[in-house]
């Protein structure tokens, strides 16, 4: 914890345990990162439960998930063409999980209660496991299709042979580092707006308790902002998780199709 009167931005992601301790004497505890995981995930198969009971007149809630997984479906089809169906279960939970873990982490909850939103997106450890599955599905499949002829993936069309000892480790570094850039790019897109909010709001707290007419003037200033940068992050959560979606059809479409030229029908 910060001390009084100091501002820690830092906290809120902070993994603690919420039972107490360690869960039936064993080493593992169940944590608050956990604990909004299952949130998260409860959460979604609501929403899918509650939309798929295929009524003739579908209602709204019904017309919400087929826009939902139409809207994937869409993103698979035109980035991998008709073999993106096989792929659309995978890119649709990733889409999901994400959008809806970066939404819940701004939930003002702690107005009503002590239950402080946890944003589980902001921590590299899950992002990095979603990349690299993301990432290992790419290369079972490279492989499974194109056994060795894979590697001709890191060849560019055209390259000169003389290049090739220059142009080949470059290609495959830069593969390589496709996993801890979609990693990087979703956390560092949570933890630095979620750390803005947090400064604006201490300032808030700080000027109203300065009592003083520029006291005031701040407070007033950091509410702008932090109205700002809220409608700013409520676009990124939605926007980071169409990214982190669309990169890994794109990097599916690498896996199925290596560098072939044809147009891609989504239908």
């Amino acid at each position: 914890m910060a001390a009084e009167g100091t501002i820690d931005p830092m906290h809120q992601f902070s993994i603690h345990p919420v039972l107490g301790g360690a869960v039936d004497g064993s080493a593992f505890q169940f944590t608050n990162s956990a604990l909004w995981m299952l949130i998260v995930a409860g959460t979604i198969c609501l929403f899918m439960y509650g939309g798929m009971k295929r009524a003739l007149v579908p209602t709204r809630w019904q017309m919400a998930v087929e826009t939902l997984t139409g809207f994937v479906a869409d993103i698979t089809a035109s980035n991998i063409g008709p073999e993106g169906r096989k792929f659309t279960p995978w890119v649709f939970t990733l889409f999901s999980f994400i959008l809806v873990a970066n939404l819940m982490g701004m939930m003002p909850f702690g107005i009503v209660s002590a239950a402080h939103p946890f944003t589980i997106t902001s921590q590299f450890t899950l992002t990095g496991v979603l990349a690299i599955i993301s990432f290992s599905m790419v290369l079972v499949v490279g492989f499974w299709r194109h056994g060795l002829r894979f590697f001709t993936l890191f060849i560019p069309h055209g390259t000169p042979v003389y290049l090739l000892p220059l142009i080949f480790p470059i290609e495959v570094i830069s593969f390589l580092v496709r996993p801890f850039s979609l990693a990087l790019r979703l956390f560092v897109a949570m933890i630095a707006g979620h750390i803005l909010v947090d400064v604006f709001g201490n300032f808030i707290v700080q000027g109203m308790n300065a009592h003083s007419a520029l006291g005031y003037g701040v407070s007033l200033l950091s509410f702008v902002f932090i109205v700002g940068v809220n409608a700013l992050e409520l676009l990124v959560c939605c926007i980071q998780a169409y990214v982190f979606a669309l990169l890994t059809s794109l990097y599916l479409n690498d896996a199925v199709h290596l560098h072939m030229t044809e147009s891609v029908d989504p239908h």
